[in-house]
């Protein structure tokens, strides 16, 4: 039976946490780990090997400084890029992070060819699309993940409002200010959750939600959030690892479903051994409509003036 591998690329709080979390679950043989940070990555790789060996995982991490040694992965996870720093314009962030992830993505596809990628280097949606770009892949094999994560920020806020409870949501759409809580399809034990919260109530939740991620930036003032983004990667991993046939909110290129084309956005996907293997399309009312469309005009945006500097 072929062991399974997964690398990750980019060893931060983000990555290191994950291959803990990897470790924990007993999902796969190995873990490679890969950082600009040789002695870094090591130190993370002995740190996670020690702390699990008393739960007697059979999962090896290694840490990797050749790019020919970083081979042979069925998941390759990208958490590589820089943070928005003072003084820098998102314009800036979107041009150094996409020169970084392309050099990345050669690196591992040369030594990875039968690997799935999901990338999580921010901002997620247009990073998606230049990994396609530089790599000429088909659009299952490179996904990302940001749509797990805010779907679970959102069931955290509802959660905050009606007790735990069995909340089941999607927020659709691209990472940021332009997703798109499904609050119409939202139950709470089987029913509407506008059953227990007012309009006004649920209003605060959305904001609540796109702004999740941005208070923990503020609260930190060092950092951003790590648990969450780790803990929804390796949901997206497992059932990837286990052909599990399960539905999560995944930024893929669109090539028709929901009336768009040539652009990456958070919709339903069945993740399995061949990584993305169906866009679910949910029926939306008008209002979702038009938000969707909003978000794609935006994500557009980005991915327009990446084409245009690479010109």
């Amino acid at each position: 039976m072929k062991k399974k591998k997964v690398g990750i690329v980019g060893v931060g709080n983000v990555g290191s946490t994950l291959a803990f979390t990897l470790v924990m679950k007993n999902l796969c043989d190995c873990i490679l780990l890969k950082d600009i940070r040789d002695n870094f990555t090591q130190a993370m790789a002995l740190d996670i090997s020690q702390a699990v060996s008393c739960i007697n995982s059979k999962t090896i991490v290694k840490a990797i400084s050749n790019d020919e040694d970083f081979c042979d992965c069925d998941i390759v996870v990208i958490t590589a890029g820089i943070p928005r720093k003072p003084n820098m314009s998102r314009d800036d962030l979107l041009f150094t992070n996409a020169k970084i992830m392309t050099s990345i993505v050669k690196n591992v596809i040369k030594y990875n060819e039968n690997a799935i990628i999901i990338i999580v280097s921010n901002p997620l949606d247009a990073m998606v699309y230049w990994a396609l770009k530089a790599s000429k892949w088909k659009r299952n094999k490179i996904l990302g993940m940001a749509g797990v994560l805010d779907t679970s920020r959102l069931c955290h806020f509802i959660k905050e409002k009606v007790g735990p409870k069995n909340i089941k949501t999607l927020v659709l759409g691209g990472h940021g200010d332009e997703m798109i809580p499904l609050i119409n399809s939202t139950t709470v034990d089987d029913k509407p959750l506008k059953d227990f919260l007012n309009d006004k109530e649920i209003s605060e939740i959305v904001e609540k939600t796109k702004n999740g991620g941005i208070e923990i930036v503020k609260l930190l003032q060092t950092g951003s959030a790590y648990y969450a983004p780790a803990n929804s990667t390796a949901l997206m991993v497992e059932a990837i690892l286990k052909d599990k046939k399960e539905i999560f909110p995944c930024a893929m290129k669109l090539d028709g479903e929901y009336g768009h084309k040539d652009v990456v956005i958070g919709v339903p996907v069945v993740l399995g051994k061949n990584g993305a293997e169906t866009i679910i399309e949910k029926e939306l009312n008008d209002i979702e409509k038009s938000e969707f469309s909003k978000s794609v005009s935006s994500v557009k945006t980005l991915i327009e003036k990446l084409e245009e500097s690479s010109k």
